[in-house]
């Protein structure tokens, strides 16, 4: 597994990129320089939590049904900070579907 330019070993910067969300995950995304797994799991936090904080904003408009969505979007969030945190830690590229394709492709293309 490639070091990490944080100087942290990977597996523990990829945990890191998940801790507060899309915010730890973009900036991950601007220090890492050299571990393409750290730069992946930086760029699927971004991309998940991110999505999920857009959506729990703007279904909040809806009276009764806002309250129930986002009460289940924060399971579904709290369920998916869980398994990305446990998968990054056990070394592994677990890609999320959809997310994790688009996540390889950005993470590769070092966009910032």
């Amino acid at each position: 597994m490639q070091k990490s330019s944080t100087g942290l070993p990977a597996h523990i910067a990829a945990i890191l990129c998940y801790l507060l969300g899309w915010i730890s995950g973009l900036v991950f995304y601007l220090i890492e320089k050299e571990s393409d797994f750290v730069r992946f799991h930086a760029t699927q936090a971004i991309i998940t939590f991110g999505a999920l904080t857009v959506v729990s904003l703007l279904i909040q408009v809806l009276p009764l049904l806002g309250q129930l969505i986002g009460g289940l979007l924060s399971l579904l969030g709290l369920a998916l900070w869980i398994i990305l945190m446990i998968k990054a830690a056990l070394k592994e590229r677990f890609k999320l579907p959809y997310i994790g394709d688009w996540a390889e492709e950005y993470a590769r293309k070092k966009i910032l």
